[in-house]
């Protein structure tokens, strides 16, 4: 996923607002609902695209325009059954990936079942940890050491495959540290610089968040 594709968050609680707000930050185009229009009007200065409205009514979803757009995140843990209804009515509606908030791993199977494409716990998963996710192309994981630097697992390259580690020379070409290498279950610590990478192969890396773009 990337910053040129459509996102919009359903629920404005404390992970919603934080999705929306890492979201525009980067950019993105970004719609944000909430049934409470105190809400709304307390998020609109830091995400300008909010409205007030039921997302559990299809004919709302339709006037919002939701078929248009590309990746919907639904933060309503507290309420399973909006969450469930969100979810149906995404999918309905042509959204190719909508990602549900759970509240639990029964919640989570449950919205699975009913067509959320990912799930997750906000406990495992910050919610701006997920909209670095979900902007970052080509990263597979990241994690927030501080404020300036994050912890990643990286696919390989097309232009990668093939070459080792001293001719792609990373840390002079993007400011990064290759710490480790995953493939399958294995994680292999103890660096062959002279191995070369494959596609079943992941980077785990360190790096300052402001050299992350340079690997989209």
């Amino acid at each position: 996923m990337s910053i040129n594709k459509s996102y919009a968050v359903f629920g404005l609680g404390r992970y919603g607002s934080a999705v929306a707000k890492e979201l525009v930050k980067n950019g993105a185009d970004v719609l944000a609902v909430d049934i409470d229009e105190n809400i709304v009007n307390s998020a609109i200065a830091d995400i300008p695209f909010c409205k007030c409205a039921d997302v559990t009514e299809p004919e709302v979803l339709r006037q919002l325009g939701i078929s248009n757009v590309d990746v919907v995140i639904i933060a309503m843990a507290t309420n399973l059954e909006a969450n469930v209804m969100a979810v149906m009515l995404c999918k309905e509606l042509g959204v190719k990936t909508v990602i549900a908030k759970c509240a639990d791993d029964m919640q989570a199977k449950i919205l699975s079942r009913v067509g959320a494409d990912k799930t997750l716990i906000p406990e495992r998963e910050s919610g701006v940890r997920l909209a670095k996710n979900i902007l970052s192309s080509g990263f597979v994981d990241v994690m927030e050491l501080s404020e300036d630097v994050s912890l990643l697992e990286l696919a390989i390259k097309k232009e990668w495959l093939g070459k080792n580690l001293v001719e792609l020379n990373l840390r002079k070409k993007y400011g990064i540290n290759v710490i480790a290498i995953k493939q399958g279950g294995n994680v292999m610590i103890d660096l062959d610089p002279m191995l070369p990478l494959n596609k079943d192969m992941q980077l785990v890396i360190i790096a300052h968040t402001s050299k992350l773009g340079k690997l989209k």
